[in-house]
């Protein structure tokens, strides 16, 4: 057994990792589907998207050949509408909502209609969006500062740069997109198609990236309040919880996030992946990885997971998508220590768990035994969560939940002027609830800025 790249041929690799979704062929496949929707009154679709996208409007758009029209309605709601075609779990949103699934007949492909309006009017360059003008008198244009340039950053910079406000994005990584670009699976979303859509939603003005720029290295939050009317923190989520397990620190264990963030920057051939591989967790990550590895070129592919299938953190989609992969999965089973020989994994020792009482999560408990098995492996991902950014946010005396920030209706935090949403408030959830996070933090910027004018 050995950790290897280049397992693959060039033809291989891209066929591994071409776009699992995609989009309609024609225009007249788009019609077809389009003119199946019902158009419900009320619609539940509607009612079930994060960001209330009027799906009924922009698919009777789609239906009358009105395609900048239906990628306006789109945008209005969620200016990230075209990415989050393609990796929404619209199963359990929109799609999971429409009435069909009651008439046991297909839903509407919402996603794939969405996805249609919306790459058109991205490869047209149709801005769709005006800024307001800037205010008379010698104040000129209001200043906002955002540090973090991923969905609910950007949300929040378009929101603002609509209403007239300049805003500067303080981005870490060398890309835009936050978790678009750096965190989901290569074969939903491209790097490319990334970078277009940052580009896209800049393009409306008044929005500055600046790269290479971390919160307390490279910037620190008071210069930020000293310079700015306001500032947005949209830092998210992205410390790996660790298994806290004999043999974590041998060669062969790591983390999913670094193992995806290499696949999205760097040529797939040159990622190294194991012949037989333990994927640790049963997330969206946890599945991005152990697809991904399978993909690589992997031979076997494992994934373990302390509770049962119906306790599974993600999709039923998505656990499809791992087995249609040829990905192996063993249910109740918890990770109790990695062997290693010379420095380098050789296998993981599992504890077989039973699941009693149901804990705070709504879930029952999973249980160990005192049995266990044994798996050869040579490589260990683990998939077992992220966390907050705990120690940033407390050295900035910023009130928060176990390193989640704490904001009021406002989406403001216990620091007057300091504003912060998506996954470091909510610990990480989809990426149209950081988009719904960023337009209500803009929300709460904007009336904050009235009042500092009143």
């Amino acid at each position: 057994m050995a950790i290897i790249n280049n397992r693959l041929t060039k033809e291989q690799y891209e066929k591994n990792f071409s776009d699992i979704h995609p989009p309609f062929e024609t225009q007249d496949a788009a019609l077809v589907e389009a003119n199946r929707c019902l158009f419900c009154y009320d619609a539940p679709c509607m009612k079930s998207c994060p960001t209330s996208i009027d799906v009924p409007k922009f698919i009777k758009q789609i239906s009358t050949g009105n395609i900048k029209g239906s990628a306006h309605t789109i945008f209005s709601s969620n200016i990230l509408g075209a990415s989050c075609s393609k990796v929404c779990p619209v199963e359990k949103l929109c799609e999971g909502a429409c009435v069909y699934n009651l008439m046991d007949e297909e839903a509407i492909p919402i996603a794939k209609l969405q996805r249609y309006s919306t790459e058109i009017a991205m490869k047209n360059n149709w801005q769709l969006f005006k800024r307001k003008d800037a205010p008379l008198g010698d104040g000129g244009r209001k200043k906002v500062a955002i540090i973090g340039a991923g969905p609910a950053g950007l949300s929040c910079a378009h929101t603002l740069s609509k209403e007239g406000v300049d805003v500067t994005i303080y981005e870490k990584e060398s890309k835009g997109g936050g978790l678009m670009t750096y965190g989901i699976a290569a074969y939903k979303v491209t790097p490319q198609f990334c970078e277009d859509e940052v580009n896209y939603i800049t393009a409306i003005g008044g929005i500055e990236i600046k790269y290479h720029q971390k919160l307390g290295v490279n910037v620190s939050l008071e210069e930020l309040q000293e310079n700015y009317d306001a500032v947005y923190l949209a830092i998210g989520v992205g410390l790996a919880r660790q298994l806290e397990i004999p043999g974590e620190d041998l060669n062969g264990v790591e983390d999913a996030i670094k193992f995806i963030y290499n696949l999205r920057n760097i040529e797939y051939s040159t990622v190294a992946v194991g012949d037989k591989v333990a994927v640790i967790g049963m997330g969206m990550t946890a599945i991005d990885a152990a697809t991904q590895a399978k993909r690589l070129g992997a031979k076997e592919v494992t994934m373990l997971y302390r509770r049962t299938e119906h306790e599974k953190p993600c999709t039923q989609v998505e656990l499809d998508i791992a087995m249609l992969d040829g990905c192996n999965i063993i249910w109740l089973a918890a990770p109790k220590e990695i062997l290693g020989q010379d420095g380098k994994v050789n296998a993981i020792v599992c504890s077989k768990m039973q699941l009693e009482q149901l804990d705070a999560s709504g879930r029952r408990s999973p249980v160990d035994t005192g049995e266990t098995f044994t798996l050869e492996v040579d490589m260990v991902i683990k998939a077992a969560g992220q966390m907050p950014f705990e120690s940033l946010v407390k050295n900035y005396s910023i009130d928060n939940k176990s390193g989640k920030v704490v904001i009021n209706k406002n989406c403001e935090t216990n620091i007057p002027g300091v504003f912060a949403g998506g996954d470091a408030v909510n610990g990480g959830k989809e990426v149209v609830d950081a988009v719904q996070a960023g337009k209500d933090g803009a929300k709460g910027i904007l009336e904050f800025l009235s009042r500092k004018d009143g």
